[in-house]
């Protein structure tokens, strides 16, 4: 009996024994099978939330594309516009079981650790379409034990998170495919240079089979490997049901034209120093980060106006323009062309020679002194606005202000000109006198009223001719004469007039702001006599056969000792429709390095190239001087004062010239008739004596 109680002690010590045991194994797998959830719960799969990198798409200013912005070879398409075809395809030969599984399968493990351990270690994965996203997107190729825990982990993470399509569609959109072509719509436009949407089922297919090895099996360089890598995938397609056999059929037989060399976007890359203006103003006046418009899939509309940005790059292509440049120094330019009545850039270029992606831009980065282009905005706009009129006589003279003393360009002076003289002949004199007569802080606040940036050490009356600590760009000038063409007011300048994001939503718009900066009598004095440049003027080498043009030229000396040359060269001017700046200058001045023409040579012709080209095909437009009835008249009284002056001079001159020449003349044909006279006389006398053999001396 004692027996028999012991042996059950035992049996029940056993039996809690093992009661025991199966708790804590229990309680080990549930806090194993715990830990994993938590594990799986807290892997960070937010990677997957940020959308692929976009190109961003910009549109002329009737809203066709113009350019193309990208720092990604990645282009992500929605799945809608991915054909059923080609995700079938993929399914049936990366992952047949994927609709079934959550994101594991198991079966296909076995099977893959099956032919592992047959080969000897780790050959074939049997990743699932979920697995490898997870691979793709948040790890390495490395094939480690511990590498694919952490793929189960977060491939069972995506499964929690996305539904099948969204898995599907990212995995798509990230996979490679060869030849450098990351995603579907990228390796479409690579092999066959067409939409994803137009693939056929063979061509799907065909893609689909890159995926395992995209190198080895690339159509552009083995045909063969390809295309039996396709008939693989079809006929998978056709075992699982994707197809029937007619289709399967016509697939296989179907002839693959593969593009062997990538076809580059027509579009990416347009207009460079255009987009990088764009980047900078969407950055400044829309706080659209940088990383946004390269990879954000964004929309942008535009001024642009691509005939004309064409044509300004054709001039700027055109080297027998530009002045010769040395070995270490590329004469260079900017030039600006914008719409006067709504502030629209219509075409830019910031230099010549080869593009640096936002390198400098000097059509809008550019900070040169402007010379004589001033004379308009800081003199003649406040000195008309003060009363004076276009044919008041100025003084031009030798005059000293304060230890500053003006130069005519040509050194000499006329004692006095009209307005109208000083402004087409572009003398410094006249111009210095009338703002000091009108009063420097005038010209000061037209200067401001015109959106020119100025320092406290321009407040001297060297203003009046371009003088300037900093210095304009062409964009700032052509924004500051277009006052002029739209009758006295101002309009920003602008690039942009609306950015959509990806998703259709308009996050930036353009709202005009306009400034009454004069009276459009006013403007229209000026136009009058800035035409009068082009002309008869400093600025006759830019006039357009059949189109009215006003501007003026400008030009900066050399500012070092010895050397006689020009630093900078402008020309601005404008026709009724369209405003133009151009710049002309070396980036480093100094003794090697400068201009040895005038502007009215050398920019000035670079000027009209631009406006002709630009403006070719629109309808030639006169300016309107409706309220200058009186000034016509004086105008016409000048010129026929000065062609008879010129006339006095020209006649004064050649008596002055050939009067001591005339007078030899007549006493040499004197003296050859007398000659004549004396012969006729002789041999009439023959023989009877030489009676008048001293007539001459007699005379």
């Amino acid at each position: 009996m004692e027996q028999q109680s012991r042996w059950q002690a035992r049996k029940n010590k056993r039996k809690r024994h093992w009661l025991l045991t199966g708790v804590v194994f229990a309680v080990f797998i549930v806090g194993v099978y715990l830990t994993m959830q938590w594990y799986i719960a807290t892997r960070d799969i937010s990677a997957l939330q940020k959308p692929l990198p976009a190109p961003t798409i910009i549109y002329d200013q009737n809203g066709r594309v113009a350019s193309k912005i990208s720092s990604s070879k990645m282009e992500e398409v929605p799945i809608e516009r991915i054909p059923n075809h080609f995700l079938e395809a993929v399914v049936a030969t990366e992952d047949r079981r994927f609709y079934q599984h959550h994101g594991i399968d198991y079966y296909g493990m076995l099977r893959a650790l099956f032919r592992d351990i047959k080969a000897g270690g780790w050959t074939e994965g049997g990743s699932t379409i979920t697995q490898q996203l997870a691979k793709n997107v948040f790890l390495t190729n490395e094939k480690t034990l511990w590498r694919k825990w952490q793929e189960w982990f977060i491939a069972k993470k995506i499964e929690r998170t996305y539904s099948k399509q969204q898995i599907l569609e990212m995995y798509v959109n990230r996979v490679y495919f060869g030849e450098g072509a990351w995603g579907v719509q990228s390796a479409a436009k690579t092999y066959f240079g067409k939409d994803v949407s137009k693939l056929t089922v063979s061509e799907a297919a065909l893609l689909a089979g890159l995926i395992k090895a995209p190198s080895a099996l690339s159509p552009a360089s083995h045909y063969g490997k390809a295309i039996a890598r396709r008939n693989v995938v079809l006929q998978l397609m056709k075992e699982q049901g994707y197809i029937d056999e007619q289709t399967f059929l016509h697939a296989k037989n179907e002839k693959m034209v593969i593009q062997k060399e990538k076809k580059p976007d027509p579009y990416k890359g347009k207009y460079p120093y255009y987009v990088d203006q764009l980047i900078e103003e969407a950055i400044a006046r829309y706080h659209v980060t940088q990383s946004e418009v390269l990879s954000g899939g964004l929309h942008i509309y535009t001024e642009l106006n691509p005939r004309m940005q064409e044509a300004l790059e054709t001039v700027y292509q055109n080297d027998a323009l530009f002045p010769q440049g040395t070995d270490d120094q590329l004469v260079q330019s900017g030039a600006v062309l914008l719409d006067p009545k709504t502030g629209g850039i219509k075409a830019l270029i910031g230099g010549r020679g080869e593009h640096v992606f936002r390198g400098f831009n000097r059509a809008t980065q550019l900070q040169r002194q402007p010379g004589s282009t001033m004379k308009p905005l800081a003199v003649y706009t406040p000195a008309l606005e003060q009363g004076y009129h276009i044919f008041d006589e100025l003084k031009d003279e030798p005059v000293e202000f304060n230890g500053y003393r003006p130069e005519n360009y040509d050194h000499t002076y006329r004692g006095s000109v009209t307005m109208y003289e000083a402004v087409i002949d572009s003398l410094n004199v006249p111009a210095v006198w009338l703002l000091d007569q009108i009063g420097l802080e005038k010209g000061i606040d037209a200067l401001r009223r015109f959106g020119i940036p100025l320092d406290e050490k321009d407040h001297y009356l060297g203003v009046a001719l371009g003088g300037m600590r900093q210095g304009v760009s062409p964009l700032q000038m052509a924004e500051a004469y277009s006052v002029f063409p739209n009758d006295g007011v101002r309009t920003d300048a602008h690039i942009i007039t609306k950015i959509v994001d990806k998703n259709g939503n308009e996050i930036a718009k353009w709202k005009p702001h306009d400034v009454r900066v004069t009276s459009k009598e006013v403007a229209q004095k000026i136009t009058f006599m800035l035409e009068g440049v082009v002309k008869e003027g400093t600025g006759k080498r830019a006039r357009i056969p059949g189109r009215a043009l006003a501007g003026k030229t400008g030009s900066t000396q050399v500012p070092v000792d010895g050397v006689n040359g020009v630093k900078d060269q402008w020309m601005v001017g404008y026709t009724p429709q369209l405003v133009g700046a151009v710049w002309l200058g070396y980036d480093r001045t100094d003794k090697r390095h400068y201009l040895q023409t005038t502007s009215s040579q050398t920019v000035a012709v670079i000027f009209r190239e631009i406006m002709e080209k630009a403006l070719e095909g629109t309808p030639a437009q006169s300016f309107a001087y409706p309220a200058l009835k009186k000034e016509q008249k004086q105008w016409q009284q000048w010129h026929k004062q000065k062609k008879e002056e010129e006339k006095q001079k020209k006649e004064e001159k050649r008596k002055h010239e050939h009067g001591p020449k005339e007078k030899r003349e007549k006493e040499k044909r004197r003296h050859h008739w007398h000659d004549k006279h004396e012969k006729k006389q002789k041999e009439k006398g023959k023989g009877k004596g030489h009676k008048h053999d001293n007539d001459e001396e007699d005379d």
